[in-house]
């Protein structure tokens, strides 16, 4: 797979370096280029020689804050200690490469970027981006890890999460991702639902005459499930009994019948979720342990919606869209875009989903959807519910931020730039219209980006 980064070296290198790392890169199939404007650079590479404060501001600027992969890289590990390479990855690297072998080094970064790639490519694909809409950071870093291990492992997972939180959309997701062939379909079980009498039958399934009321026999979950995906919602809610057969299933691939005698082979891969904490079952004996530790290979949480607000307003238009399929939804006129953002969802996703259809219900005719759209049960009273825009969250982040040692500067000079990237990407790269919103001139913005990028 062919893969394009950006490639910058920060700080002094020599020229043999700088040639020598761009030529082993195209060895490998590799295309480098220069690093764009800082508030569009994307993913890349970047090369350092020594460790230093201004290194860990730089990354943290050109990864916009973990948002974008950067590979930190570096051809000499002078004065490079185990806490530097952690104070590497806080500031925003998502891995750190020391190598003395340039060729040795590029092939260790075209390996990373390829599987970096990979899961870019599958995170903007349109399987993703029409069923898990967002681009929060909170919403893309659950995802890319969900992908990665969906489409890189076999690993069981559980999924940990309010209520409508999306936890069956992402294993959907895993589920499909999985790169088994031939894969088979998922199953689901909603483990409140089950009758604990009936439960045995249920997941083993049974065969004819096994208890009364048995007339036929039945495929059980596992059956079903054998090349394809359990996905056990709600997995707290299931009998300590049946937790331990399941047990036994997951670690020995086979299972009987009720009322049968031979043993039956099933492989799948497990998926659970639970919108309780599972750990403080297992520590009050509501839960198997050793069950715990099988499903939970990897532990996904999901984000409630107040910690993803930027995703509601593209989440509404999405749930407009659903309602109107081969149409143009309307749009949402200021007042209600404000409303919308400043609404809490206890239901969360599911929340804002049912609020959204409840609104277009009510909207007729042309134009945009306005404030008597609302249901009146819905509506907030001004000056009560509502506050100013910068909230509780964004004074939370400037208090971190002054913990951390931030300055005024620097504060100002990331919300400036967060400010702007936002701007731009929710204006599809159009920068007219991004200066407009952020209240500049489209040459003051323009001057802004092009700084930004001659600061490192």
């Amino acid at each position: 797979m062919e893969t394009e980064a950006w490639l910058h070296f920060f700080g002094q290198h020599d020229a043999s370096i700088r040639e020598g790392l761009a030529r082993a890169l195209a060895y490998t199939g590799m295309t480098t280029r220069e690093l764009a404007p800082i508030t569009e650079a994307g993913w890349g590479i970047l090369c350092f020689g020594a460790f230093s404060d201004r290194l860990c501001e730089v990354l943290c600027e050109v990864s916009q804050r973990g948002m974008e992969r950067v590979l930190a890289v570096t051809v000499s590990d002078a004065g490079l200690t185990h806490e530097h390479i952690w104070q590497l990855l806080q500031a925003g690297a998502s891995d750190v490469c020391i190598c003395v072998d340039l060729q040795e080094l590029a092939s260790r970064i075209a390996a990373r970027l390829e599987r970096w790639s990979a899961i870019e490519k599958l995170l903007k694909s349109a399987l993703v981006k029409q069923t898990l809409v967002g681009t929060s950071p909170a919403w893309r870093f659950l995802l890319r890890q969900v992908i990665e291990v969906a489409r890189f492992t076999d690993a069981s997972v559980l999924i940990m999460g309010e209520t409508g939180t999306g936890k069956e959309l992402l294993a959907r997701l895993m589920h499909e991702l999985d790169p088994r062939t031939p894969k088979h379909d998922l199953v689901l079980v909603d483990c409140t639902t089950i009758v604990p009498e009936l439960s045995g039958s249920e997941f083993f399934g049974h065969e004819r005459g096994a208890f009364t009321g048995a007339v036929s026999p039945r495929e059980s979950a596992f059956a079903l499930a054998d090349a394809g995906t359990l996905f056990l919602d709600e997995v707290r809610e299931l009998p300590l009994g049946l937790q331990a057969q399941l047990l036994r299933v997951v670690q020995e691939h086979k299972y009987k019948r009720v009322g049968g005698n031979t043993w039956q082979h099933t492989d799948f891969r497990l998926v659970c979720a639970t919108n309780r904490d599972l750990l403080a079952g297992v520590t009050r004996g509501e839960f198997h342990s050793d069950l715990y530790y099988r499903i939970a290979g990897w532990i996904f949480k999901t984000p409630p919606l107040r910690d993803r607000r930027e995703d509601i307003l593209p989440l509404a238009r999405h749930f407009l869209g659903q309602l109107r399929p081969g149409e143009q939804p309307p749009d949402f006129d200021g007042p209600v875009r404000e409303y919308l953002l400043r609404r809490d969802y206890p239901g969360n996703v599911c929340d804002l989903k049912q609020l959204v259809w409840r609104i277009d219900h009510r909207h007729a005719g042309p134009g945009p959807i306005t404030v008597g759209d609302i249901p009146q049960d819905e509506r907030l009273v001004y000056g009560t519910a509502f506050g100013d825009w910068h909230s509780v969250h964004f004074e939370s982040a400037i208090r971190q931020a002054l913990a951390m040692g931030a300055g005024l500067k620097s504060i100002s000079q990331a919300a400036a730039d967060a400010a702007i990237r936002i701007a731009v990407a929710e204006e599809d790269g159009n920068l007219q219209r991004a200066a407009k919103r952020l209240d500049v001139t489209d040459r003051a913005l323009q001057l802004r980006r092009a700084n930004r990028r001659l600061d490192i």
